[in-house]
């Protein structure tokens, strides 16, 4: 499914591709929290530069929480 969208993405496209409801992703939109544009009214996203933003959101713990006794 999500193999066939563009490379330039619609909010509704780029809605389907991060699996998240479309209202989320227009207030990460208007917040400037996803990297996007706005082209006259309408919202464009770019699928390496959402890939890219995903991988830099990833927080990966591999070390273990040191717990002190007092």
């Amino acid at each position: 499914m999500t193999d066939n969208l563009p490379q330039i993405m619609t909010i509704e496209e780029a809605s389907k591709y991060l699996r998240i409801p479309l209202s989320s992703l227009y207030k990460l939109a208007q917040a400037g929290k996803i990297p996007c544009h706005k082209v006259g009214r309408h919202w464009r996203f770019r699928k390496e530069t959402i890939n890219k933003w995903l991988d830099q959101k990833s927080v990966i713990k591999d070390k273990p929480a040191i717990h002190q006794t007092s």
